[in-house]
């Protein structure tokens, strides 16, 4: 679905953003692309999405360079949705996806009130200008945007942000729907808990380059202590010991009256980013 070969990108001379990036996103995979700010992630996705010319290297999307892809055709096949909410202040939710939907065929829209029902939009709020929307709202407004046109390749760009927990859980869901639907995703957060839940690869970028490209399970895994800490009760008293993963093979290597938990010392994703890059996200 998405193809980047030795992908670069340069504001100017000492500003070098991407600095020769590879990587692949597969028919209906959920791609995470994870870097904290000034990494080059969203220069990447500007020129995946074809706002934004003058990259070295090659990138195609479904099969196409993006370089010559200058077709309606093509580009109505990608949904996206930005960081900051890409709508007309002034127009309502329902009149902003009236008119958005004027750019694709009417054989591949789906019905506005079905879209933002899905997104559990709030009725009162249909017809009232953007500018009186929460943050939270604006955000399922653009998720309506993005959605509308029943995207092949979906790029969402910190989807959860502004969201509240139930509204967080919503979109998630969400994407998964789309993702059982054969929908590709592209992911770009800075939520670690996003990327862990929903996405099948990640790739930790820094500096314009990828550091790390794997499942967050199997980068996890590969770093993990094979510890875990057991809490337990013995002779009325609550007590914690950490063991080596293999010592559980015979059974508990400790005199015990009941286990209240196992937990592993698996490392976070979020752990795991910062080792691979020595920088957090923010």
């Amino acid at each position: 679905m998405i193809e980047a070969k030795d992908l670069t990108f340069s504001y100017g001379k000492g500003k070098q953003a991407l600095q020769g990036l590879y990587f692949n996103v597969e028919d209906g995979e959920i791609f995470g692309f994870l870097g904290p700010n000034g990494s080059g992630k969203s220069t990447a996705q500007k020129i995946l999405t074809g706002i934004l010319k003058g990259h070295g290297g090659k990138v195609s999307l479904f099969g196409q360079d993006i370089s010559s892809a200058h077709t309606q055709a093509f580009f109505q096949k990608i949904g996206v949705l930005f960081e900051f909410p890409y709508l007309y202040a002034n127009l309502s939710a329902v009149d902003n996806l009236k008119y958005f939907s004027s750019f694709y065929p009417k054989e591949q829209l789906r019905g506005i009130d079905e879209v933002l029902g899905e997104l559990e939009f709030k009725p009162d709020f249909l017809n009232k200008p953007v500018a009186s929307y929460s943050k939270g709202m604006r955000q399922r407004a653009s998720m309506a945007r993005a959605l509308i046109s029943n995207p092949r390749l979906l790029f969402l760009d910190e989807p959860t942000s502004g969201l509240d927990p139930s509204g967080t859980v919503l979109f998630r869901k969400i994407i998964e729907k789309e993702r059982k639907k054969g929908t590709t995703i592209f992911l770009t957060t800075h939520n670690m808990l996003d990327a862990d839940l929903l996405c099948d690869r990640v790739a930790f970028l820094s500096n314009g380059n990828i550091m790390a490209l794997d499942t967050p399970k199997n980068l996890k895994e590969q770093n993990s202590s094979h510890r875990v800490v057991i809490d337990y009760l013995y002779q009325g008293k609550r007590e914690e010991k950490t063991v080596d993963a293999p010592e559980l093979k015979a059974g508990i290597p400790f005199a015990h009256d009941r286990i209240i938990s196992i937990h592993s010392q698996e490392p976070t994703l979020e752990e795991m980013f910062i080792k691979y890059t020595g920088r957090g996200l923010s």
